[in-house]
C-alpha cells in the first residue's frame, strides 16, 4: 500500500468536514466558519502553548444573547477554535498541546425552532471542523480543572480584559465594566472578574494569570486570510461612504446615512457594524464620537461620516467628510485643503521596517513647509494649524509615538505600539484639526495595511480630494432613488 500523501489526507478531512456541514446545516448556512481551516485556528493555538509553557490556559465563551439578538461569539474565544456556539469554553494544556472544548448539551426543543446547533452530542464533527482534540460537556470542565491541579504548581491563564462581542472594543468595554460598578444598586463584577472569582474559589492551588497580553501580540500581525476579511470590510465601508456622498443633501436626517449604510453592509454579506456610525453635521462633529444621528442637515454644513462593518469577526475604520450641499464653501476648502495636505503627507512617509516616530519625522517636513505657505482668512484658522503641526512636531520627539490605532477584529484593536512597522500590521491615521472658537472639526481616515516592501492603502480608493468629493456628489444617490415614507396611504 502506498503512504497516504498529506495533499490526499487534507483532501479526505475537507471532504469529511463538507459531508458534515451538508447534512447537519440549514440549508445555505455552514454551522461552521468557512473563513478559516482547523489548521489556522491549530496554529493560533501553537503559539499560544508558547507563551504559557507547561501551563493550562482557560477562554470562556460568549453568553447568550439578551432578546431578539443573533449570538455573537466572543473575539478572543473565536480566534482560537472558530466555534460559534453560546458558553463555551476552551481549555488549553500546554503540557501536553491538547485543546479540550466544552459545549452545552443539546436542546432539542431549542433546534426545532431555531435549527441544529453544535452541541457536546457533535463531539466528532467539532473535533474534525475546528481541530481541537476533544469535545466534551460541560458538566465535565470542573473535573477536567481538578485533574490539572494534580501535578501542583500550575498557573492557569484566562483574559483578564472584558472580551470583545458585538460592536465592540476593549476601550467601551472597560467603560461598561466601570459604568456597572459606580451605579450604586448594580455593581456586578465583570464576566471576567466573576470567571476567575469562581476558579479561585474551587481549585487555589492555581496562580491565576493573565492570557490578554499574549493574544494581542499574537492578534498583531494579521495572516493573508485575515487580510482578506479587513479588506472586505474596508470596501463595503468605502462603498457606503461614497454612497453618503451621492445621496447627502440638505434636509437628509443623519440617521438616513445610517440606514443606507447598513444596507450596503448587510447586502454584501456584513454580519452587522463594527461600531456605532458616527454621522455628525454641523456642529455635531466637533464631539468625535457623536452618534445620536437625529440632527436634520442644513444647506453650508461639513458633515464627518465614520463607519465601517463587521466582515467575518474583522472590522475595518474609514472616515470621510463632504459639504452637505455638494460645493465647499470658502472655509470648508481653507481648511480642509490645508489639512488635507498634511493628511497625505503622513499617508506617503508609512512604510515597513521603520517606526512610527521616523514616519512622523518625514511626514513633518512636509506639514512646515505646507503651513509656512499658507495665508489663512482668520487667526482663529492659522493657530488652529499651527496646533495641528506642533502635536505631530512634539511626536517627531517622542521614541514611543503611534501613528493611530490597530484595527483587526475590534475597531480599536489592542497591541503593542513598539518597535519598526512589520508586515501584517494593521491601522489607521486619523488626525484632527480643530478650531474650537467655532467648534469645527475636520478628520479623515483610512485603514492601512504593511506589507514586505511597502504599504496598501486599503480604502484610498474611497474621495478625498476636494473636486473628485464634488463629482461624486454629483450623482445622484439611494435615498433620492428611495425617498422617505411620507405618511400612511389614504385608505
Amino acid at each position: 500500500m502506498l503512504k497516504p500523501t498529506r495533499f490526499a489526507f487534507s483532501a479526505v478531512l475537507l471532504l469529511s468536514i463538507t459531508a458534515f456541514i451538508t447534512a447537519f446545516a440549514q440549508e445555505g448556512f455552514s454551522p461552521f466558519t468557512t473563513d478559516f481551516p482547523p489548521e489556522e485556528f491549530a496554529a493560533r493555538r501553537a503559539e499560544v502553548y508558547k507563551a504559557i509553557g507547561d501551563n493550562v490556559a482557560l477562554l470562556q465563551g460568549a453568553p447568550s444573547p439578551a432578546g431578539y439578538t443573533r449570538f455573537r461569539q466572543s473575539n478572543e474565544f473565536y480566534y482560537l477554535c472558530g466555534i460559534e456556539v453560546p458558553h463555551a469554553y476552551l481549555l488549553l494544556d500546554g503540557a501536553t498541546r491538547r485543546a479540550s472544548l466544552y459545549l452545552p448539551h443539546r436542546n432539542e426543543g431549542r433546534e426545532r425552532g431555531e435549527g441544529k446547533m453544535l452541541s457536546a452530542e457533535d463531539a466528532a464533527e467539532v473535533s474534525k471542523l475546528s481541530g481541537v482534540e476533544a469535545v466534551y460537556g460541560l458538566d465535565l470542565l470542573n473535573e477536567h480543572l481538578a485533574r490539572a491541579t494534580r501535578n501542583g504548581g500550575r498557573s492557569l491563564f484566562t483574559p483578564f480584559s472584558p472580551a470583545e462581542g458585538f460592536a465592540m472594543s476593549r476601550d467601551l468595554a472597560v467603560r461598561v465594566i466601570g459604568d456597572y460598578a459606580a451605579d450604586p444598586f448594580d455593581g456586578r463584577p465583570s464576566r471576567e472578574g466573576a470567571l476567575i472569582q469562581t476558579v479561585r474559589g474551587r481549585f487555589p492551588q492555581f496562580e491565576i494569570k493573565d492570557l490578554t497580553p499574549a493574544l494581542d501580540r499574537l492578534r498583531l500581525i494579521k495572516s493573508p486570510r485575515e487580510l482578506a476579511l479587513i479588506k472586505k470590510a474596508t470596501r463595503l465601508g468605502g462603498l457606503a461612504l461614497m454612497e453618503a456622498m451621492r445621496s447627502t443633501e440638505p434636509g437628509i436626517y443623519e440617521h438616513e446615512l445610517d440606514g443606507m449604510a447598513k444596507y450596503v453592509y448587510y447586502r454584501n454579506g456584513a454580519q452587522g457594524e463594527a461600531y456605532y456610525s458616527l454621522i455628525a453635521s454641523g456642529r455635531n462633529a466637533f464631539y468625535p464620537h457623536y452618534n445620536a444621528g437625529k440632527r436634520q442637515m442644513k444647506d453650508g454644513d461639513f458633515l464627518l461620516m465614520d463607519f465601517a462593518p463587521d466582515v467575518g469577526y474583522y472590522m475595518s475604520d474609514v472616515t470621510r467628510m463632504m459639504p452637505v450641499n455638494g460645493k465647499f464653501s470658502a472655509w470648508q476648502r481653507e481648511l480642509y485643503g490645508f489639512y488635507l495636505g498634511c493628511y497625505k503627507a503622513v499617508l506617503k512617509s508609512i512604510r515597513p521596517n521603520v517606526t512610527a516616530q521616523a514616519v512622523i519625522q518625514d511626514a513633518v517636513k512636509e506639514m512646515e513647509a505646507l503651513l509656512a505657505g499658507t495665508k489663512f482668512s482668520k487667526p482663529a484658522y492659522e493657530n488652529a494649524a499651527k496646533t495641528f503641526v506642533a502635536r505631530y512636531q512634539a511626536s517627531a520627539k517622542n521614541p514611543n509615538a503611534s501613528l493611530g490605532h490597530w484595527v483587526g477584529m475590534a475597531t480599536h484593536d489592542d497591541g503593542p505600539h513598539e518597535g519598526p512597522l512589520r508586515a501584517g500590521m494593521v491601522f489607521t491615521i486619523e488626525p484632527a484639526l480643530t478650531v474650537p472658537e467655532e467648534q469645527i472639526y475636520v478628520r479623515l481616515e483610512d485603514l492601512i495595511i504593511i506589507t514586505a516592501t511597502g504599504k496598501e492603502i486599503v480604502s484610498d480608493f474611497v474621495p478625498m480630494d476636494l473636486e473628485a468629493i464634488e463629482k461624486l456628489m454629483k450623482e445622484e444617490g439611494m435615498l433620492q432613488r428611495y425617498p422617505r415614507d411620507g405618511g400612511v396611504p389614504k385608505p
